[in-house]
């Protein structure tokens, strides 16, 4: 019996699912509010839940994304993903290497890299990977990036260089997600700008329209 083929990732926002971010909310309402807004991809994103909780709430969101047709991707964690049933992981400089993480997960599941230039998406590619997160391309306060700012200009060569569709990482929200679009981004992550918001899920149908008509002309 032939796998089933890997998920495509799709096209806009890459909402992520914080314990750091609004922590009081639950995991599994938080990513429930995204999809409710018509996000199409939630990185599950656990950094101080504990591990029997954090696999119960991967399990939970995994099937909550799976109803809505959107993807779930866990940050990190491939042992989470794969006992969750997510559609992927993403790793980043300090998490498993994405070698690793692709012979673990096998050719069924989405591989997402952090990278900060052409030369690591170039490297992404040939480890097994399917996108890059390239950034900050702005300031971020959500997480310590251990990487200069790039900007529109310079995110903007890489995007435009890269062998594997990109997807804008660090400080990213409503007023600048048009120009991370208008890059000719594939995705821009979204993190506090959403789940911060009064409504989340109107914040997040904002970002959709607005990722919308930033890419309009690529």
């Amino acid at each position: 019996m032939n796998a089933p083929p890997r998920p495509v990732l799709p096209r806009g926002p890459y909402l992520l699912c914080d314990d750091t971010v609004l922590p009081d909310v639950p995991l599994v309402d938080k990513a429930a509010r995204l999809v409710a807004g018509g996000a199409r991809v939630v990185q599950l994103r656990m950094k101080r839940t504990p591990p029997r909780a954090a696999l119960a709430a991967a399990r939970e969101v995994a099937a909550l994304c799976r109803r809505a047709g959107a993807l779930c991707l866990v940050n990190d964690r491939v042992d989470l993903a794969l006992l969750a049933g997510a559609d992927g992981v993403h790793v980043g400089d300090e998490d498993l290497p994405p070698e690793a993480a692709r012979e673990l997960l096998g050719p069924g599941r989405l591989v997402g890299v952090t990278a900060r230039g052409v030369e690591g998406a170039r490297a992404a590619l040939a480890a097994g990977a399917d996108y890059v997160g390239v950034g900050p391309v702005f300031g971020t306060t959500t997480k310590q990036v251990p990487a200069p700012v790039l900007g529109l200009e310079a995110f903007a060569a890489v995007v435009r260089d890269s062998p594997l569709p990109v997807v804008g990482i660090g400080g990213v929200g409503l007023e600048n997600i048009a120009r991370v679009a208008a890059t000719g981004a594939h995705g821009a992550a979204v993190v506090s700008d959403a789940l911060l918001a009064g409504d989340i899920a109107e914040r997040v149908r904002q970002l959709v329209a607005a990722f919308e008509q930033g890419g309009a002309g690529n």
